[in-house]
């Protein structure tokens, strides 16, 4: 029965102090991301606070009486404490209720969701871009490093790294959508209508988006590489007579990409910020969108519900990236 319990909890390939250390990380991993959501959580809610809206104001005019507006807020809970009302609405939030919209009366969470699915698939896939576009460039200009290839990469990078989103998006409109009309214009179509009609809407504002993070990707994982290329475990596995493919993919490219996965922390934010111009440029009804024209209306937990959620996002695609670099580098496991 020993034997057996034993090869349950510590089974073949997964040490038993392996394991604590893995459980142990994440817990502290975990415990560094906690206060990060609970203080944004916060400062979310009290700018909902601060902001001096009300339902009876988006509902009942600026013309009501204080009797209409206070009883209003009564009906909404706003006449209570500050706190409790924050502890109220955290507790709502955990569970998946966002709240009711001033606007609409509508569930929060439902208008959400599509929206939500919109922005999120033209991040994913300006993020897959980065991610493979900005690898492969930088791969291939530190393998050929000096090269006319290495110096075109280089110019390149330094060109579509300062080209606003924007500005891309109108001239792939103007370039792709109009003149050769190879993709359209505007739009959206789910995913469950058919991949091809999926990503041949949100393609162009994908990549309107993603030129940053081609740049920022390609550069930064050449600098790893030339930089790891030249460390003595490098050298030492070469004179191994290690093959050149076991050498770069084993010794230089799970050292060097470090700083290139790192760099992915900060750009989502950036590309979920970045959505507001671009859905408006190519008629998107997405989560950017929806939180600008909720913002305009005042409606504050409609406002709320996308700070909180994109700070969900940030945080677990952060712990993500994390994870990530642990299992690349096991040393980095160590400033967590």
């Amino acid at each position: 029965m020993t034997a057996v319990a034993q090869e349950v909890v510590s089974p073949p390939g997964l040490p038993r102090g392996r394991l604590r250390r893995f459980v142990g990380w994440l817990g502290r991993l975990l415990a560094a991301f906690i206060p990060v959501f609970l203080l944004a959580s916060l400062f979310t809610f009290l700018l909902g606070t601060v902001s001096g809206r009300s339902p009876a104001v988006i509902q009942l005019g600026e013309n009501a009486t204080p009797e209409a507006v206070a009883a209003m807020n009564a009906e909404w809970g706003l006449d209570r404490p500050w706190i409790v009302q924050y502890f109220d609405w955290l507790g709502s939030v955990l569970t998946g209720d966002f709240g009711i919209s001033w606007a609409t009366n509508v569930p929060v969470g439902e208008l959400l969701a599509g929206r939500a699915a919109i922005s999120l698939s033209i991040a994913g896939v300006a993020l897959l871009i980065g991610v493979l576009l900005g690898s492969l460039l930088g791969a291939l200009a530190a393998q050929y490093h000096g090269s006319w290839f290495d110096r075109g990469v280089t110019v390149f990078t330094s060109v579509i790294s300062v080209m606003p989103p924007f500005i891309v998006g109108i001239a792939l409109i103007a370039i792709v959508a109009v003149r050769f009309e190879w993709l359209p214009a505007a739009g959206y179509i789910p995913f469950e209508q058919g991949f091809w009609p999926w990503l041949s809407h949100i393609i162009l504002p994908a990549i309107a988006l993603s030129l940053d993070t081609v740049a920022d990707m390609a550069r930064l994982l050449r600098a790893g590489l030339l930089n790891t290329s030249k460390e003595n475990y490098v050298t030492g596995a070469v004179v191994r007579g290690l093959s050149p493919r076991r050498v770069f993919f084993v010794h230089t490219l799970r050292n060097g990409v470090g700083p290139a996965i790192a760099v992915l922390g900060l750009k989502f934010p950036n590309l979920l910020g970045g959505a507001v111009v671009t859905e408006s440029i190519f008629q998107l009804a997405g989560y950017g969108l929806f939180s600008a024209q909720s913002a305009v209306k005042g409606d504050v937990p409609a406002v709320q519900a996308v700070l909180v959620v994109a700070v969900i996002l940030v945080v677990v695609f952060n712990m993500a990236v994390n994870s990530v670099l642990a299992v690349l580098n096991p040393a980095s496991k160590r400033g967590v």
